[in-house]
Order: structure tokens, then sequence, then C-alpha cells
């Protein structure tokens, strides 16, 4: 099939290169004519594992293209996925002016049958708006499909190519046939394409992320009980986690939920049931929770140190939202870094991937370090706020060399306890004592 992506960020590139991947002729359009030159030449613009050979291997085989012509992208293309930023707004709802203003286009460019899809997160209703502004333009016959991406960050590769689902929200028999034929190939082992009506399926999407969401939130309130307590959180984790009916994922308590999904869709599901005269009191919960959770290893530190930082020198482990990605919207320790800036400390850091992002964000106010033991000369203590793989087994001796004292505050819970008094470390996570 002939397929056109409008958009070349996250969501637009995965979903380009995996549709190709299948065979498809795939052309991707945006509108940085810098960025089209980049990926036209085999220069990948996101850290994603396992995406670059995929992408090389279809740039090379002409089965991926990329253009900054919106005409010449969509001249030949049976299907067009949207794949265009959903920024929130102050108030936490879904800016959908570039959605909008590609379909306003579309309608003056189209001049047969196209199956145009939401394939960003959009809120309940944007279907019927994307179709409106395609009227207002063109009278031919087209359909608009919602079709929610599930990617998940670091396994994004994986999950597009051996989804759990596919969520296809589509009114028109002859858009369904096409969307069944594009994703055939992505569930040869069985797994479901629900279809359901445009609506339902751009709901789906903000409840799956809410809920995962209401989940974080939950388990860092049982840490926060854990801690006053004195019961181990991942000891409730597995106890809990056992039962099918919950569940293992999810369940990991930390220094709070981040990224471009959770925060910015929780915000935009509460201000749709606003809009729709319902307080949905639980996703307001989860949100201040979050909030509240990202400030707490602050909060342990102010308090090892009686609340006097000024002066004080810190190492931060990780900087992206999770690992296996340099995606720092939302971060955790970016809060944690400011906050600690504020009250007179200075800050060295170190993350695999998510460096260059931070340098251009923040800039000369911290201290970059080339590795994750060079960051620590002569700090004071080492924050741990990502649980990248190469953290997990450190050289605790090289650790202990480095830090003026050996203090460990781990925001992800990758240690033992018990290892590090051991050691003699004083070591401060998440819901343990």
């Amino acid at each position: 099939m002939k397929i056109a992506v409008v958009g070349t960020g996250y969501v637009g590139l995965v979903t380009g290169t995996c549709f190709a991947e299948t065979g498809n002729k795939v052309i991707c359009i945006d509108i940085d004519q810098s960025k089209v030159d980049r990926l036209s030449n085999g220069e990948i613009t996101i850290y994603e594992p396992g995406l670059e050979k995929l992408f090389l291997r279809n740039l090379k085989e002409q089965r991926l293209s990329f253009t900054t012509n919106l005409a010449e992208g969509i001249e030949d293309a049976s299907i067009i996925f949207l794949a265009l930023p959903t920024p929130p707004g102050e108030d936490g709802s879904a800016d959908l002016k570039y959605i909008l203003g590609v379909a306003e286009d579309l309608g003056k460019i189209i001049r047969d049958y196209k199956v145009i899809v939401d394939k960003s997160t959009v809120p309940v209703g944007t279907a019927d708006k994307v179709k409106a502004a395609i009227r207002r333009n063109y009278t031919g016959e087209f359909d608009v499909v919602s079709n929610p991406e599930f990617l998940r960050e670091g396994v994004a590769v994986e999950d597009f190519m051996k989804p759990d689902r596919v969520v296809v929200g589509v009114s028109s028999e002859k858009a369904k046939n096409l969307m069944g034929e594009l994703y055939a190939p992505y569930v040869r082992q069985g797994n479901p394409i629900l279809y359901m009506d445009e609506r339902s399926a751009e709901l789906t999407k903000y409840a799956a992320n809410s809920f995962l969401a209401t989940k974080i939130s939950f388990m860092n309130e049982i840490a926060q009980l854990c801690e006053r307590m004195g019961a181990n959180v991942d000891m409730v984790r597995r106890g809990i986690g056992s039962d099918e009916r919950i569940g293992k994922r999810f369940l990991f308590p930390g220094i709070g939920y981040g990224g471009s999904c959770f925060p910015k869709d929780v915000k935009a599901l509460i201000h749709s049931s606003e809009k729709n005269d319902y307080n949905f009191k639980i996703l307001q919960a989860v949100e201040n929770v979050n909030a509240n959770q990202k400030l707490h290893l602050v909060s342990k530190i102010k308090s090892f140190y009686n609340n006097e930082i000024s002066g004080k020198h810190f190492a931060v482990w990780g900087l992206a939202f999770k690992p296996n990605t340099d995606d720092i919207r939302e971060a955790p320790a970016l809060e944690i870094i400011e906050s600690l800036l504020s009250l007179g400390a200075t800050v060295s850091v170190f993350d695999p991937e998510a460096i260059k992002n931070v340098k251009e964000l923040m800039q000369s106010r911290i201290e970059y370090a080339e590795n994750m033991y060079s960051t620590l000369t002569n700090a004071d203590a080492l924050i741990i706020a990502t649980e990248w793989s190469e953290f997990r087994t450190p050289d605790f001796e090289q650790i202990k060399k480095e830090l003026r004292s050996p203090v460990v505050f781990d925001g992800r819970n990758l240690f033992e306890p018990s290892q590090m008094r051991k050691m003699q470390f004083q070591y401060f996570s998440i819901g343990r004592n």
C-alpha cells in the first residue's frame, strides 16, 4: 500500500518506518526542511532502540522517503496518517491547531478518495472536527479514522510490530477494510484489531494512559505508607502484583511518571471531563500525587542535611523520564535538579542518551559529566533519577572513592537496602526502610 505520514516526530517516524518494514511505500512529510534533509540522508532524529536498523534498511530499499511538500507526499497515498503534536494548553486541553491546520490544507489538495487517520492522541470529537475542516474545501469522498498509538518509548518498535491490540475507530466499511488490510501483517499471531466508533477510540487512548498513571500514583501512595509504617514496598508490590486481576506491571514506586504521554493525557482527560460537567476526582488526585512524588526525594535530602543544602554538590544519574529514551519531557530528574539549584546547591549530571537535550535546556546552570563515575567527583551525595541498566550493577567501591561521603538517594529502588548497609552506605530509597 502507499501511505503518507504527516509529522516526523516520535510517533510519526516510528509509524512510517514500521509500515515500510512490511513492504508498504511510505512518504513522511514535515515542514522542517533541515529535519527532512537529515532523515533523507540517513540521520535518524530520535533515539529509540531497534529503530535505526529498520530506518536505514527501508531508506536504502526506497520504501521510506521524506518531503516537505504536502501535496506531493499525499498524491498517491490511499491512507494519510496525521502524527502531529497536540501540546497541552494552560488549562490542560489538547491544542489541535496543527491537526486541524493540516486537515484544512488537505481539503484543498486531495482529488480522490483518501482515508485520513488521526494517529495523534486527540480529544473525543476530533475526528468530527477533522471531517469538518476537510469538508470546507473538498466535497468528494473521504473517510476519517481514529487509530490511537500505544507505543512505549524504549520498546516502540516491538510494540508496533507485535501489538497487544490495534484500536480502529471507523464508521465506513470501505475505510474499515483498508485499515484491516494494512494491519493484517502485524496481528498474524491472533492479537485483535478492535473496531469501534471514532469517539470510543479517541477515549480509549486517554482511558488507557490515565489508568496506568493511576496505578503508578497508587503505588507511590502505598510507598509513602510503607515509609511511615515500617513496611517494605517491594514485598507489598509482589503481594498484590501476583493477583492476576491486578497484574505486575506499573506497580514500581519511584519519583513519579513523566514523558510525553501520561502527564499530558491525564490533564486532557480532566479538562474534557470538566467541559462535560463531570468532576473526575480520581484523576485529579493522581495528578496531585504525581506532582508531590517528583519532589519526595528532595524532601529526604533536605531532612538528611537538616535543610542546609546551600553549598552542597550533588551528582545525578539519569535525566530521561525513563530508560532507553532521550525524552526529557516532564522528567522528574529536571524538577529535582531545579529544586536543588533553588536551594543553593550545585549539580553534576550524567545520562547515556538524554544529556544533549538537557544541555540545550539548562545550558551552563549545571555540570555535565562524560560518564557515570566522573559525575561523582567531590559530590556530597549521589541521586539516582532514571533506572538505566548500567546503573544497576555499578562499582560501589568506585562510588565511595569519588563521593565525599557514601550517601545515595535512590529514586528508582535499584539496590537492596541490606546490601547497601553492609557496604556502609547511607542509603535512602522509596517505600523501604
